[in-house]
């Protein structure tokens, strides 16, 4: 009788142990999944961009540095989400807000560009994306906490260490991204 307890408790222990595994695969892969969405949605933007670029090239033959600033964040970005380095990608960003955010109020210069049907699409579009990137970072971050503070919590800490499971890095932005946006100074 002793032995079928034993028995029990070991079956029992190692079906908890197997829940435990399966939950932490789950998450795992929820973060994979929320860095594709999000990913999908930065090649879009990149994919964008150059055509913004040259519309607005077309119609603004002084403000190349700005044309050119805003592609050498596109680059950075790029490299940043190739590599999957989540402390480039939050500083390529920043500099590609900036940069998005300068062209848009050096477009307002031009009534000719602000016009034109394609920059229209464009900047709509890329608006767009630009919304669906901020939530989609909000929920890969969730996703990375929620996996993050599983892998820290007794018991799956045991099981987690044991099979090798790792934290992933949230996606962090400055303070001065996250800050209201000082128009004025878009304009100077």
């Amino acid at each position: 009788m002793g032995w079928f307890i034993v028995l029990g408790l070991a079956a029992a222990l190692i079906l908890y142990l197997i829940v435990i595994y399966n939950n932490l695969v789950r998450l795992k892969h929820n973060v994979s999944r929320a860095w594709s969405n999000l990913d999908v949605l930065l090649k879009q933007r990149h994919d964008e961009l150059p055509k913004l670029v040259d519309t607005c090239r077309r119609y603004m033959g002084y403000e190349q540095e700005t044309l050119q600033k805003v592609l050498r964040a596109r680059l950075a970005v790029h490299d940043a989400r190739e590599k999957g380095d989540m402390k480039a990608l939050g500083g390529a960003e920043e500099d590609l807000r900036k940069g998005l955010g300068r062209l848009m109020a050096v477009a307002e210069s031009y009534p000719d560009l602000k016009a034109n049907e394609e920059f229209l699409h464009l900047q709509d579009r890329i608006s767009q994306l630009e919304n669906s990137i901020a939530d989609r970072r909000e929920l890969y971050n969730e996703t990375v906490n929620l996996n993050n503070v599983r892998i820290e919590q007794f018991p799956d800490v045991m099981v987690a260490r044991n099979l090798g499971f790792k934290g992933f890095d949230l996606l962090h932005f400055s303070e001065e991204e996250t800050a209201d946006v000082d128009v004025g100074a878009l304009f100077q």
